[in-house]
């Protein structure tokens, strides 16, 4: 798959490459009481650092290189230092930059690197070899990136990358466990998962697990599953989380001792529930947007907040609001949509 590398870029590529928001984001504008301002920001630990994402500008897997609306990297890049977050997710290797200029894109920003996302054909017999070079790649490029002792460290951020069937069955494995793995291929993940593991430590890195809807690691009774067999970190993504059948809240305290990464998401029930009910897939899911802007959707992010502060959680929060970007929606929209992600986080003390 081709990428778009900073130094493809052509201005007037720039404007058309944008991505987009609907009215009410522009209309949004967060409104906190200044008393709440103060209490939640003196409750919320300081070690907690605020990273933003490629994805939430539509250039992930399924779109870079193949959707010709994916901004480039330098917009990017500029959008999420100029929105105020302390580092930004890798998105696809290659992206945001190579192992000779990612440090210089990140650092001329000010900007650190949180992570990048990995995912690994971990129930397949022959599919491994290759991944695991892959893997070693990330990590040589995280190796270029020096971290600043106050802000915490990347994390490689693992994931089962699925199936075809499941990819086209997002949100069913909650209700139908026929949908999941049997006895023998949770044996395999779990051996695959631990060579991934072992990997990333010895190369000074602490791995997380991200539970993505479309694979085999998706619904809570998967994620349990993992869990008991591995000792990885857990990545908790509360719009995957919801989207699998969970509650982000009641995961904090069942699984808050193993959360080690956190992606940040707001949902619209109503468009997952219609995805799930018509037979959708994951296309539909980013289509439809059924990511919406902090505060705007139906989660209760001040609890989620609250529930990471009582388990003293320490590490990264990386706001994803994954779309599929189009000509439908305005120059700049993304940008905003950030701005506003971060301001409300601001307001609650991050």
């Amino acid at each position: 798959m081709q990428v778009h590398h900073l130094r493809d870029q052509s201005a007037s590529d720039d404007a058309d490459a944008q991505s987009r928001l609907s009215q009410a984001a522009r209309d949004y504008t967060p409104t906190t009481d200044d008393r709440s301002i103060r209490r939640v920001a003196t409750e919320l630990s300081g070690s907690i650092a605020v990273a933003g994402a490629p994805v939430s500008f539509g250039a992930f897997e399924v779109t870079v290189g193949i959707d010709p609306h994916v901004p480039d990297a330098a917009s990017v890049l500029d959008a999420v230092q100029r929105d105020g977050y302390e580092g930004i997710d890798l998105g696809p290797m290659g992206y945001l930059g190579t192992m000779d200029n990612l440090r210089e894109h990140l650092r001329s920003r000010g900007l650190h690197l949180s992570g990048g996302y990995m995912p690994l054909p971990l129930s397949d017999p022959a599919g491994m070899e290759p991944a695991i070079a892959e893997l070693r790649t990330l990590l040589d490029l995280f190796d270029t990136v020096k971290t600043a002792d106050h802000v915490p460290a990347p994390k490689p951020t693992l994931a089962d990358a699925g199936s075809a069937a499941r990819r086209l069955a997002p949100g069913r494995a909650h209700s139908d466990r026929s949908l999941g793995l049997q006895p023998e291929g949770w044996d395999r993940l779990a051996t695959n998962l631990q060579e991934a593991v072992e990997l990333c430590r010895a190369r000074g890195y602490d791995p997380t697990f991200h539970h993505h809807a479309g694979t085999y690691v998706e619904a809570p009774w998967e994620i349990e599953e993992l869990l008991a067999r591995n000792d990885v970190g857990l990545c908790l993504d509360t719009g995957h989380l919801v989207l699998g059948g969970g509650d982000p809240v009641r995961a904090i305290y069942d699984w808050g001792s193993r959360i080690n990464h956190v992606h940040l998401k707001d949902v619209q029930r109503s468009v997952i529930d219609a995805v799930i009910r018509e037979g959708g897939d994951m296309m539909q899911v980013w289509r439809r947007r059924a990511f919406c802007r902090l505060g705007t959707g139906d989660l209760d992010i001040d609890a989620i907040l609250g529930g990471l502060r009582a388990r003293d959680y320490r590490g990264w929060v990386v706001v994803e609001q994954d779309m599929i970007p189009g000509p439908e929606f305005p120059p700049g929209a993304a940008a905003l949509d950030q701005d506003k992600n971060r301001a409300y986080l601001r307001a609650r003390g991050l």
